[in-house]
């Protein structure tokens, strides 16, 4: 493995622990000591190489799938993903059109919400959300905010308007607040 693809490995396994809110001392102590903050802030800075069988039990540990801890293939165009100034990876060409012509509308749903829901929606939903999830490269695991087409794309799949799914995302209690 190149120096280079091992610290764009880090870059990625730092921004995943950085959206599950967790410091490498918090990640060592909730695996039990699997994971040693030492060793991880290696991985992390690029400075050892991380196995693929370690690479999949980290993977399992942070609840993603294992190949969201790897750099994406930068291609021509450069990379797609960036960290914004929270931590959170966000797609770059994603969010240069929607500040072009499209911010208004979204809706952050309430991730933690949608898990302990018993309605009917909550598969469909939880499927959606995580494709959502998986093309963003967001799995901080509690607030996902959507956008006016991913409201439109949901109450399709229910069958529904627009303005009645997002009536009844509220009334399952998921819409934690608008953003703009």
């Amino acid at each position: 493995m190149s120096t280079s693809y091992a610290t764009k490995v880090g870059e990625r396994l730092r921004v995943v622990r950085k959206q599950k809110r967790m410091s490498l001392q918090a990640v060592e102590s909730a695996s039990q000591h699997e994971f040693k903050a030492s060793v991880l802030g290696a991985y992390e800075r690029g400075e050892r190489a991380i196995s693929v069988p370690r690479l999949q039990r980290l993977a399992r540990f942070y609840n993603v799938p294992v190949d969201q801890l790897l750099p994406r293939d930068l291609g021509p165009e450069g990379p797609s993903w960036a960290t914004n100034g929270e931590g959170n990876t966000v797609d770059i060409r994603e969010e240069q059109s929607s500040r072009i012509g499209n911010d208004d509308g979204r809706i952050a749903l309430d991730l933690t919400r949608l898990e302990s829901l018993g309605a009917p929606e909550r598969e469909l939903l939880s499927r959606y959300v995580g494709m959502i999830q998986l093309q963003r490269q967001d799995f901080n695991g509690q607030v996902l905010t959507i956008r006016t087409e991913d409201l439109r794309a949901i109450a399709c799949l229910f069958e529904a308007t627009p303005e009645g799914m997002h009536r009844r995302l509220d009334q399952l209690g998921l819409i934690q607040q608008a953003t703009v």
